[in-house]
């Protein structure tokens, strides 16, 4: 789907097709024969269209016949039906810079261009790198909201774990942590291709754009920095659950081996007297109290004898 607008009188009006200063915006479902006519039309390559399809397209950018193509990675909610992928993944979005229009494509429906669509009546089309700015704005202020999104919900996961020590929580953690990385290679991504545009001006732009691209690398760097650190805290906390649980099965099953090596005795006499030959006594009345008060009392200073030593 291919959405066209333009700004008049501070308003953003949908429109029916592209007219120079105005905002193309591509949306799925996504047709063949409406990139192939999006690119007659705007005399862009096929391939600058075609690369927000692939999820794992890297952020960079390229310029083909004064045709410009900026390729950022964004985050959204993972749509899957598989309980076991993260809660978040991050997709490209291709930013297409032509002689009167800027065009983004999408492969998914996101947060940041929705975004950037409210504000759109503030923008002004013939600053293209300032607009372009604005949607790195808004893409590294949805990695800040997920962030902390992520974060409350990991508190809450491992509280809950704490108390009931089920697998859910330890699952919906590792989703967690899957998210983690997701934004944590994109962030980087993200930072680095925006370093490389202030580094190489690609975009030409002017001391006030430049200032505003530093103020967003290190916006994008400290998100970096705090996914990094959600992860450590996240990979120290399923460490130390996991030594948590080794220490508590050893202690289960050092309870057990002592509740063992108490039973052995009483069953030891037992098996004694159990056998067919004569022994000591099987004619007395007393045959069966006698055996059974043995075992009590090796029994009882067998425990009393480990109590005093585990209060040393």
């Amino acid at each position: 789907m291919i959405q066209y607008f333009k700004i008049e009188e501070r308003k953003t009006l949908a429109i029916d097709k592209p007219v120079n200063g105005s905002w193309v915006n591509v949306l799925p479902p996504l047709k063949q024969e409406e990139f192939t006519e999006l690119s007659s039309a705007l005399n862009i390559p096929i391939d600058f269209l075609k690369d927000s399809l692939d999820i794992d397209e890297r952020s960079r950018y390229e310029e083909e016949d004064d045709v410009k193509l900026i390729v950022i990675k964004t985050p959204t909610e993972n749509n899957s039906f598989n309980e076991s992928d993260a809660f978040y993944i991050t997709i490209p979005i291709c930013i297409i810079l032509t002689t009167g229009q800027i065009v983004t494509v999408n492969s998914f429906e996101n947060e940041a261009i929705k975004k950037f669509l409210n504000s759109f009546q503030n923008r002004n089309p013939d600053k293209k790198n300032m607009m372009v700015l604005k949607i790195f704005e808004k893409i590294t202020t949805n990695f800040q909201e997920h962030l902390k999104e992520i974060n409350q919900r990991r508190n809450a996961l491992e509280q809950k774990l704490y108390d009931s020590n089920r697998n859910e929580e330890l699952f919906e953690l590792m989703r967690i942590q899957k998210s983690l990385v997701y934004f944590v290679t994109a962030l980087r991504s993200n930072e680095l291709l925006m370093m490389k545009l202030a580094r190489t001006n690609f975009l030409h732009m002017n001391e006030d754009e430049k200032d505003f691209l530093e103020d967003l690398v290190i916006e994008t760097s400290q998100a970096l920095e705090t996914a990094n650190t959600y992860t450590n805290i996240l990979v120290s906390t399923l460490d130390a659950y996991a030594s948590i649980i080794s220490n508590n099965q050893n202690e289960v099953l050092k309870r057990l081996s002592t509740l063992t090596i108490f039973l052995s005795v009483p069953v030891l006499i037992a098996s004694i007297y159990g056998m067919n030959v004569p022994l000591p006594f099987q004619q007395s009345h007393y045959a069966f109290w006698v055996p059974v008060a043995v075992c009590l009392i090796i029994l009882a200073f067998v425990i009393i004898n480990y109590i005093r030593r585990t209060k040393r």
